[in-house]
């Protein structure tokens, strides 16, 4: 079969031809593509057809290679005087714009990263890193202008550090329905950046915040507050990771103190080597953990009173009724503030801070929480990791929306997949 015939069933252009097909060395194989006789070239503004007002030198567009040998197709550009535009550039069914890839290759060079580092798709495909991120960026643009944003009732919000010196990313996703997506990436965590989410999705679908009838979050301030602003019928709920990371700050800072004072006095060094026999679930220690937390608890200090506390705190998730879970919240912070701790009664006037977005998670019947936002963090962390790294915003924010935002892709006649 001839690699005209094979380009025709696959490539479905129509108004053109592929004529002239050879080879220029071992690695390149060069496509010539015509118009058909009788066509009348498209305008690239507005989409009409007019007729041709000149033709203009010959244009080269990359496709995606045939058994490792790169194909480029090779084109003379037509001028359309079109009535409502001027004469302007046809418009061709296999590239967009300026740019020097056939969207079929851009496609699927975008498939491919998804899987890959950009620079080990670069590699593959005899490419560079450049055109793979060009193509990623064409195929999210692609993706954004026609995403559908109706029937979003639940979000998440949270932040993920990307630079180092605190340069965080505030990212939005979509907690509800069969949708598990990025809906939103913004620089920086303040109240100005999560703003941005609901104006951007109000101008892309007026009515949006109305839709939302959920949202999880941590206790930082500025999602708090601006929650508050945007979505005041929502019901606001804190996560429960978050919360009880809190308890296992308070709990290390009160053993680090204790060790201290226990070295500072000559006393025997109980505490060394017991961070995580505080810190780890019980069903995560190792048995020699399990045997050391044994003997402490069996101890009068602090840190065991500290862990009691925090362990007995993990009964508040098993209520089912908001009223009785605030009243079993209220006597704990009681508890907590006469236990003379001072990292825990720290605990325990936050808590109290923030009562009713606590009381939230019951009113939500536990459906919300951010456990599936920590675990999309943990895949955006390895997507950097992989990556080693993104120097500029925009690069980090096309492949987020790129490997997460569930974007609807390209329709070829062909699936090259």
């Amino acid at each position: 079969m001839r690699i005209e015939t094979i380009l025709k069933n696959i490539c479905d252009f129509k108004g053109f031809v592929f004529e002239d097909v050879k080879m220029v060395g071992d690695t390149r194989l060069e496509v010539a593509v015509r118009e058909r006789v009788g066509t009348r070239p498209v305008c690239s503004r507005c989409g009409k057809p007019g007729p041709c007002y000149d033709h203009l030198g010959e244009r080269t567009f990359e496709f995606i290679p045939f058994w490792g040998i790169r194909c480029f197709f090779k084109h003379k550009m037509r001028r359309v005087d079109c009535p409502a535009c001027g004469v302007t550039v046809e418009k061709v069914p296999w590239g967009d714009g300026k740019s020097p890839l056939t969207s079929h290759f851009q496609a699927f060079l975008a498939g491919w990263a998804k899987l890959l580092s950009w620079k080990t798709v670069a590699e593959k495909f005899h490419s560079s890193w450049d055109a793979v991120r060009r193509a990623v960026e064409a195929v999210v643009a692609y993706g954004l202008a026609r995403r559908e944003l109706d029937g979003v009732g639940a979000l998440g919000v949270d932040e993920i550090q990307w630079l180092k010196g605190h340069k965080y990313l505030t990212i939005v996703w979509q907690l509800d329905g069969k949708a598990r997506r990025l809906l939103w990436v913004g620089k920086d965590r303040t109240i100005k950046a999560f703003t941005g989410f609901f104006k951007s999705m109000e101008k892309l679908r007026p009515g949006f915040s109305r839709d939302v009838k959920f949202v999880c979050s941590d206790m930082w301030k500025a999602y708090i507050t601006v929650v508050r602003r945007r979505l005041p019928a929502a019901v606001h709920i804190l996560d429960r990771f978050h919360v009880m990371q809190k308890f296992s700050k308070a709990v290390d800072k009160t053993r680090a103190e204790e060790a201290r004072k226990l070295k500072a006095e000559g006393k025997e060094p109980v505490l060394k080597h017991s961070k995580w026999c505080f810190l780890k679930r019980r069903a995560n220690l190792t048995s020699k953990e399990k045997g050391k937390l044994k003997g402490l608890l069996k101890m009068n200090l602090r840190v065991v009173k500290a862990y009691l506390l925090k362990e007995q705190f993990q009964l508040f998730w098993e209520y089912v009724s908001p009223a009785w879970a605030g009243k079993f919240l209220d006597a704990w912070c009681a508890m907590a503030k006469k236990s003379t701790i001072e990292p825990m009664a720290a605990v325990a006037n936050t808590l109290e801070g923030h009562r009713e977005l606590l009381l939230n998670w019951f009113r939500a019947k536990k459906q919300y929480n951010n456990g599936i936002v920590e675990g999309m963090n943990f895949k955006v962390n390895f997507l950097v990791r992989r990556s080693f790294g993104f120097r500029t915003y925009d690069v980090i924010e096309t492949a987020l929306y790129h490997q997460f935002g569930d974007l609807p892709e390209p329709k070829f006649t062909h699936s090259f997949w």
